[in-house]
């Protein structure tokens, strides 16, 4: 599917950006021409470089031998049109995974969150149409705190949602859409590596309420549900991963085990839920299953099938439902490999 393309990754030195990039250049989707890291964090991509550079896996052969041709870094800013115009001018495919993700920046700082969620997405898509750019997909990527949003993360990605959504309109050469996913274990800022820093420390580990849950998936799900998403969805759809959810005391738990590390409640941060919801009552109408996903149908009528939808889901998929048991997170976590915290599979491990 992707063979011969040329793609650009906007934040593409983040967590998710990484693994994504590893999973593009493997072949798994066939062999692109050129893969566009594009982030505004010189550091990060120079690291990133270098990893590719000097690592030397017998199966990845291509990354090595055509190390300059196949994979490019590119210093820009989706928030600037000119840098996202640029990089964008001969691109087949374009995965959005520049954010700004931590809720309580956003709502110390809401509208750097705008100008980074919101304005990079219309800075996107104006590139491409205003250019007529023959650009081919793009997939927002999205998070569960887009449904029914609380905080100005949320609130900023809903919005990105519906600009990508509402292209379609507007560019009909170019498929737009969205996943929409909830936390990603191991991932930069989420509540695991922390968990183990305070670990580490002796404690105290810091909960903010023992109600709260959360759905956990792996990186690697992440980007299966963006693969999914590339190969089977159409223009507007929306792709939920169908994935556990866990109160965050049952993971701290099993990440202290048996040692004499005590618990603190610290109360909610500004902008957090106590459940998240990857599809709301009001989606739910519109909303398919698919294989291992759920998928939402365009809001937008003209974006629609006209067929009325068989075995719609009906009800709202929330992470206070089905939860799983204290033994059912330390087999995930094991998994993972995350239940020893002085064995981190972070960033530095991202691209083996």
């Amino acid at each position: 599917m992707l063979t011969d393309k040329k793609i650009v990754v906007t934040g593409g030195t983040g967590s998710l950006g990484k693994v994504l990039v590893r999973r593009l250049l493997s072949g798994e989707l066939g062999k692109p021409k050129q893969i566009t890291v594009f982030s505004r964090d010189e550091a990060k991509q120079h690291e990133m470089r270098l990893a590719y550079q000097h690592r030397k896996i017998a199966t990845d052969e291509v990354i090595y031998h055509n190390f300059e041709q196949l994979l490019q870094f590119r210093i820009g800013d989706v928030r600037d049109f000119h840098s996202i115009n640029t990089v964008l001018r001969n691109a087949d495919v374009v995965f959005n995974a520049a954010a700004l993700k931590q809720v309580p920046s956003c709502e110390y700082f809401p509208f750097e969150a705008v100008q980074t969620n919101i304005i990079g997405a219309e800075n996107i898509v104006r590139a491409i149409c205003e250019n007529h750019l023959p650009v081919e997909i793009v997939v927002g990527i999205s998070t569960d705190k887009a449904c029914k949003p609380v905080n100005v993360m949320g609130m900023t990605k809903a919005v990105q949602e519906r600009i990508f959504i509402r292209a379609n309109l507007d560019s009909p050469d170019t498929q737009y859409i969205c996943v929409r996913y909830g936390n990603v274990l191991a991932s930069r800022g989420s509540v695991i590596p922390l968990f183990h820093e305070q670990i580490r420390r002796g404690g105290p580990v810091t909960i903010t309420t023992t109600e709260m849950t959360r759905f956990l998936l792996s990186l690697e799900q992440a980007v299966d549900t963006i693969f999914a998403a590339l190969q089977e969805g159409t223009r507007g759809e929306t792709y939920i991963p169908r994935v556990p959810s866990a109160r965050v005391v049952d993971v701290a738990k099993v990440l202290i085990g048996d040692r004499r590390i005590k618990t603190v409640v610290s109360g909610v941060r500004p902008g957090e839920k106590l459940h998240e919801i990857l599809v709301s009552e009001e989606e739910a109408s519109r909303t398919i299953e698919r294989g291992n996903y759920y998928v939402i149908l365009p809001v937008l009528p003209e974006l629609r099938p006209s067929s009325q939808l068989e075995s719609p889901l009906g009800k709202e998929y929330s992470s206070a439902d089905d939860l799983m048991t204290e033994t059912e997170v330390a087999e995930m976590l094991r998994k993972h490999e995350l239940l020893i915290p002085n064995k981190l599979v972070y960033e530095e491990d991202m691209l083996a």
